[in-house]
């Protein structure tokens, strides 16, 4: 059903998944236009009484569209291979900067998967009778479910597939909103100077503080409408080269959009005068009073255009889910590439999909859908406040290097100004955000990135202890091994009794492994195998060049083991693969080194954590790979044997390895 796999030796694959401009304003650029059907709603209903502020609310709405994007087009600039929020605040503010946006941006993905698929059920169900009302929450389910098996058959082949819908949306749309100002284009200037009367008599009634809060709260109610915008320096690693270029034109084209619909469709909530009505959205209503009376030839023709509309824009709120789908996965993985998350988000499928990131993305979305009963209303207040972190956390990193780059940097005074106003508006409505949405349940956000920081710090430093004890390990064992050299090195002969080492790279794991078996099984064994596989993940998945040398990669570390294994006297031996499964590639070289040599005996090591809390962590953040290959390869009427090596915190912190004991690792593997 997802599809057969790929082949990453292939050439031509990475020109296949890649996104052209167009492509990429479709899956990239949805999130932004689709905001469109409920930030502005959000923001006119937030003004009440005062809805002459819609047209002032138009013009800040828009110009802050073109400063975001303005400010992000010179992050495209500067990290060309891909700047989202958490990659630019790690690189220029400093880690834990980057761990909350990153955070942030993780939360804000859900929020942008959730908020878009509750509205898009909203915006079907405004032409359906009410009575149905009660099958939307299914309806939610049933979307999520259906995008996230699109997108685990792979990104580009899911966003061509939604490419009929954002067409029809854009086309469908521009045309009523744009008929919507043109036929009472008339109006705008009496509308205009009403509206400025109308505020010198709101200063005088209530105040120009009470009146600027009024407004302000609107505008942060409708920050969703600029949630899109940081997806595509994000999303650059799946644009077509040259990136920048591509990127750049995105961008272009996701603002100019947003910024003429977004205001466009205030302004035409003001001129149509429009009210809420049970059961149906803003929308629904001003395209009710622009196109319900119009006829073709006698017959009433624009009951069925309002419906295509309608149906169009909560298609196009599914296809705006495809942002989280497309760029949270890839924030996960590149946090995980840090250490930050479970080194698994930046494992592939065999579709070369990172599966764990869009199925954890999904399963989140989800439970929040199933939280807060797929009700826009509450989704719009615990969204859009993270995505002002990233933004604002961005921005600053940007201008302190426009500011640190002075001296070397002909026009960064010009590049600073940029960034320097985008993060100055960003973190204006950050804090009205904060202020205005906290107690509405802005705070559940804000505990849910919270939630998130504590388990990333968490994660890694399980990580850095076991990278602090395998490297101790290493420095470790080197000396045993280059202390107990032999001259004598055995005669190939492949029917002899062959020892095939399972290692992931040279590194202190890979040598107690070996060291161990000399030391268990000394004279037994003529012939070292040493198998391995290097693993294509989401950092790999760039280029041709990029595969070739992660190939090389392996080859140079198994390369290392044989020389020490010569040292010792075996024969050795180098098989090796790459693919994004490393279990399956090893299941295809170990079947093949076995048909190989007849005696073989598979041996593979496993870290064993003495810690009771590492212990209990390191199931979840550790695979598995030894356990699963020991049953499958007894199923092949095969042996795997598993020599377990301990390590601890305290090992490592007092510069020990468990291997530099001979007796305790010893009687461990016996």
């Amino acid at each position: 059903m997802i599809g057969p796999p790929r082949d990453v030796r292939d050439p031509g694959i990475f020109h296949r998944l890649s996104l052209v401009a167009f492509l990429a304003w479709v899956g990239l650029g949805s999130d932004g236009l689709s905001s469109s059907c409920y930030g502005p709603e959000e923001a006119f209903l937030a003004l009440g009484h005062h809805q002459y502020l819609a047209v002032f609310l138009a013009l800040l709405t828009a110009l802050t569209v073109f400063i975001i994007s303005a400010s992000y087009t010179q992050t495209i600039d500067l990290f060309p291979t891909g700047g989202g929020g958490y990659l630019v605040a790690t690189k220029l503010l400093g880690p834990y900067p980057g761990l909350i946006s990153g955070a942030a941006l993780v939360v804000d993905y859900v929020l942008t998967i959730s908020i878009s698929i509750a509205s898009g059920a909203d915006a079907i169900f405004s032409f359906l009778p009410v009575t149905w009302l009660h099958y939307k929450f299914w309806f939610c389910l049933l979307i999520l479910v259906l995008l996230i098996g699109m997108n685990l058959r792979g990104v580009k082949e899911s966003v061509l597939s939604l490419l009929p819908i954002f067409l029809a949306f854009v086309v469908m749309h521009a045309w009523l909103v744009g008929y919507a100002l043109v036929s009472r284009s008339m109006e705008l200037p009496e509308i205009t100077s009403d509206a400025m009367a109308q505020v010198h008599s709101g200063v005088s009634s209530i105040g120009a503080f009470a009146l600027a809060i009024i407004f302000f709260r609107a505008y942060s109610m409708g920050a969703g409408t600029y949630t899109g915008i940081e997806a595509v320096s994000n999303g650059l690693p799946i644009l077509r080269e040259p990136r920048t270029a591509t990127g750049k034109r995105t961008m272009l084209y996701m603002a100019v959009s947003l910024a003429l619909l977004a205001g466009g469709i205030l302004l035409g909530y003001l001129l149509f005068h429009v009210e809420p009505v049970h059961g149906q959205t803003l929308n629904a209503v001003l395209f009710q009073n622009v196109a319900g009376s119009w006829t073709l030839f006698g017959l009433p023709i624009g009951t069925p255009i309002i419906t295509f509309t309608l149906i169009t824009e909560g298609a196009l709120l599914f296809v705006a889910a495809q942002t989280g789908f497309v760029d949270g996965p890839r924030v996960l993985a590149t946090m995980a590439g840090d250490r930050w998350l479970p080194r698994r988000f930046t494992n592939l499928s065999g579709r070369l999909v990172m599966q764990d990131g869009v199925l954890a993305m999904g399963l989140a979305a989800g439970l929040i859908l199933i939280g807060t009963e797929a009700r826009v209303g509450i989704l719009v207040v615990l969204y859009s406040i993270n995505v002002f972190v990233t933004f604002t956390l961005s921005q600053l990193g940007m201008s302190t290097h426009w500011w640190q780059e002075r001296k070397n940097e002909r026009r960064w005074i010009h590049k600073l100004a940029i960034n320097g106003v985008g993060c100055l508006f960003t973190a204006l409505i950050l804090g009205l955000m904060l202020v205005l949405k906290f107690d509405e349940g802005g705070w559940v956000t804000m505990l849910m990135t919270g939630g998130l920081v504590a388990v990333c710090y968490t994660v890694r430093r399980h990580y850095q202890s076991v990278t602090e004890a395998i490297q101790q390990l290493e420095a470790d064992i080197l000396p045993q091994i280059y202390a107990a050299k032999e001259s004598h090195v055995e005669t190939f002969d492949p029917k002899a009794p062959t020892a095939v080492l399972l290692v992931g790279g040279f590194n202190g794991l890979g040598l107690a492994t070996l060291v161990t078996l000399e030391r268990l099984f000394g004279g037994q064994f003529k012939n070292v195998v040493f198998v391995s596989v290097g693993e294509v993940d989401s950092g790999l998945l760039k280029g041709p060049d990029e595969v070739r040398a992660l190939e090389q990669q392996v080859a140079d570390d198994l390369n290392e083991y044989c020389r020490l294994a010569a040292d010792m006297g075996f024969h050795p031996e180098l098989r090796i693969s790459i693919g994004p499964d490393v279990v399956e590639e090893l299941k295809h070289l170990c079947l093949a080194v076995a048909k190989e040599f007849p005696q073989a005996v598979f041996f593979a090591g496993k870290l064993i954590f003495t810690d009771e809390l590492e212990g209990f962590i390191s199931r979840f953040l550790h695979n598995h790979t030894a356990l699963e290959m020991q049953t499958w390869l007894q199923l092949h009427g095969l042996s795997l044997v598993i020599l377990p090596v301990r390590v601890s915190k305290a090992q490592a912190q007092n510069g020990r390895g468990a291997i530099a004991g001979a007796s305790p690792l010893g009687q461990s593997a016996a």
